[in-house]
């Protein structure tokens, strides 16, 4: 799929450049630490024992987790191709 002067699998690499990339921030997002809490830090529901075995650490029930993680902005990637129709979106 590589085209112009690009080299044999120019493109799967930075497909997997980008998806590396991608990991290593999501990896890097900090994790819950420590005693996991009885009820929800923000809406004071109790979090099941479930939940709280399988994330330690867990500060927030399910419905305050989910609605912090639809606000979450996903960011843009870097652009590595360059070309300028992909520069225009």
């Amino acid at each position: 799929m590589a085209g112009g002067w690009a080299r044999d699998g120019a493109v799967s690499e930075q497909i997997e450049a980008s998806i590396s990339d991608e990991l290593a921030r999501m990896q890097a997002r900090a994790k819950p630490t420590g005693e996991s809490l009885t009820h929800c830090a923000e809406c004071e529901e109790e979090i099941p024992e479930k939940r709280r075995t399988a994330l330690p650490g867990v500060k927030l029930c399910i419905d305050c987790q989910s609605e912090r993680d639809q606000s979450f902005q996903a960011q843009g990637g870097i652009n590595r191709r360059g070309s300028k129709d992909s520069q225009l979106k």
